[in-house]
């Protein structure tokens, strides 16, 4: 068998983002990936500027829309609009977005073997090896697991979930007509669930529209969703995509590797609690793992894990606590310039969630809504 320096699993942004490191780090770099890409994913698809930052220089991102106006609702009610003067996010498929990604690891040295799914992982002292569903094997110095949370990678680190939550989401194509009506906007709903809430993200020729809630509100979520597709007037269109998916946030002390096998994005449960926003996590993550994986400084990826995105996942569990007893009171407060400026600098990147409720008054105005 041919040995590599690093095999990641999974060809996600994480995924991609770790092969791309560690091959820019010059280490031999091949990406199993169960799929084939151009391939869907359930996701917002909605990049914000931390996002961007990460994958400047690799790749031009491929863009349907760009948001510069928002239109907040509480339940379908109390509806208002706000504008910047900049786009806040870049909304992409998916699809698009990691094929580009995909390439760019390839252009960087890495071999991407598509449609090749990894069944176990076991270690000795040789190092990792990946036994794959064709009964075959790969050996690596160390591997980036990034097959998500409920992927072989995740169950052999042992990582644990604080938080899980029900994502369902359908892509609607819709008419020249209403195209201009959703250009450069988007509308997030705070749901009747407790910590829920319901989106439409513009692409061009279709919209993304989707609702999240804890699991184990199966059927309130799915009516949820089909309260909001009927208030949008959209009921009668026939859907493109019509999917669901769990996202996993993990215990603050959750291990993110077991010896030479790391674990970065969903794999490792790092995402923004209150938002679920979990691209840049993905891609941030995958950045480090690889790096990590390809100089061989395994703990030192844990520790850049704890000091640069940890902190703000903390920050998301205090938030989405505080909205889930008080959605009406986080619908008024960003209808305030505070309050719209704090989101839009999140949207921007200037601004992390630590970093934000380290401000007095934010940390007053939280404690007022425990």
């Amino acid at each position: 068998m041919t040995a590599w320096d690093v095999a990641v699993v999974g060809g996600g942004p994480a995924g991609l983002s770790a092969a791309y490191a560690a091959a820019r780090a010059g280490a031999r770099t091949l990406v199993l990936e169960k799929a084939e890409h151009p391939r869907y994913k359930t996701c917002g698809g909605g990049l914000i500027g931390t996002s961007l930052a990460a994958v400047a220089g690799r790749i031009d991102v491929p863009a349907d829309d760009h948001v510069d106006r928002v239109t907040f609702t509480n339940d379908g009610r109390r509806e208002f609009t706000r504008a910047h003067p900049t786009p806040l996010l870049a909304m992409v498929r998916r699809e698009a977005f990691d094929d580009r990604l995909r390439q760019a690891a390839a252009d960087a040295g890495a071999e991407v073997r598509q449609r090749t799914a990894v069944r176990a992982i076991e270690q000795d002292a040789s190092g990792v090896r990946l036994r794959l569903a064709d009964g075959s094997s790969v050996r690596a110095g160390s591997v980036v697991g990034a097959d998500g949370s409920s992927g072989v990678s995740a169950r052999y680190v042992g990582v644990r979930y604080r938080q899980v939550d029900l994502g369902l989401e359908v892509e609607l194509p819709i008419p020249a007509e209403l195209r201009e009506r959703w250009h450069g906007r988007l509308l997030i709903d705070w749901g009747p669930i407790p910590g829920s809430y319901a989106w439409v993200f513009p692409k061009g020729d279709r919209l993304t529209v989707g609702v999240i809630a804890a699991r184990g509100q199966g059927e309130p979520t799915r009516g949820y969703l089909r309260r909001f597709v009927e208030r949008l007037g959209l009921t009668g269109v026939t859907p493109v995509h019509d999917s669901g998916h769990l996202t996993r946030c993990r215990e603050d002390d959750a291990p993110l590797r077991r010896d030479r096998v790391l674990v970065a994005g969903d794999a490792a449960g790092l995402l923004e609690p209150w938002s679920r926003e979990g691209i840049s996590y993905a891609l941030r993550s995958g950045a480090l793992a690889g790096a990590a994986a390809a100089s061989g400084d395994l703990d030192g990826y844990e520790r850049a894990i704890h000091e640069g995105l940890v902190p703000s996942m903390r920050a998301g569990y205090r938030l989405l606590a505080a909205y889930s007893r008080h959605p009406g009171i986080f619908h008024s407060l960003l209808a305030t310039p505070p309050g719209w400026r704090l989101f839009t600098r999140f949207c921007l990147g200037e601004a992390s969630f630590d970093r934000t409720l380290s401000r007095l008054p934010v940390r007053a105005a939280l404690a007022l809504l425990r």
